[in-house]
């Protein structure tokens, strides 16, 4: 197949959502968001599982991958109603640090134009000389970021299975039309390659 076919296409896909996953990790790891980095870490196994089929021409493989776009459009969906607090959830919540840490998204305080705000602690050994009270001025809150990269994260999946889907119908068509005796075999099944007449002769006059 040449490169603008679904296959390529695919391949294109893929490598983007390697990358958006990265990018993403990177993020989850400074937040100390716990769930979010399996999760992560899980899909970008899986989407190098559907790269490797795609490239080798493994339909089993790219299937893997078609079923676990849904899991993960599932999933970032859960994500977008955790930060919009939807169904009774709450972005304040540790569900998604399970429950070990107080952390939150590391855009929370790291957000375009945000400033922390911090005040000294005296009298108090054993601590941080300074504790976090508040962060002012960000121009976008921490939870549409999110919710942005989610939503980002949805739509290259939604993509990918509608390509991979795609794919699979084309490898498993050309499996079809193979013959695995010949190959791809250009004769017809009746034909029979004939010796040459002579050699038949030749046979004929052969000593008993």
């Amino acid at each position: 197949m040449g490169c603008c076919t679904g296959r390529c296409t695919l391949i294109f896909l893929c490598t983007l959502q390697l990358l958006a996953a990265l990018e993403r990790q990177v993020f989850d790891f400074l937040g100390y968001q716990w769930a979010p980095i399996l999760a992560n870490f899980l899909h970008i196994i899986i989407v190098i599982l559907g790269l490797f089929g795609t490239i080798q021409y493994r339909p089993r493989y790219i299937v893997v991958y078609a079923i676990w776009t849904a899991v993960w459009v599932t999933w970032n969906i859960f994500i977008i109603c955790f930060y919009l607090e939807v169904g009774g959830l709450s972005k304040d919540s540790e569900l998604l640090t399970f429950n070990i840490s107080r952390h939150q998204s590391w855009w929370s305080e790291n957000g375009p134009g945000c400033v922390r705000k911090e005040a000294s602690m005296s009298g108090i050994a054993g601590l941080d000389s300074h504790s976090y009270i508040s962060v002012i001025g960000c121009a976008l809150e921490y939870r549409y970021i999110e919710v942005m990269h989610s939503s980002f994260q949805i739509l290259i999946a939604l993509v990918g299975f509608v390509y991979a889907c795609y794919v699979v119908s084309v490898f498993t068509e050309e499996e079809d039309s193979f013959d695995f005796i010949g190959g791809f075999d250009p004769f017809p099944l009746y034909h029979v390659n004939e010796k040459p007449t002579n050699l038949l002769f030749k046979q004929t006059y052969l000593p008993a």
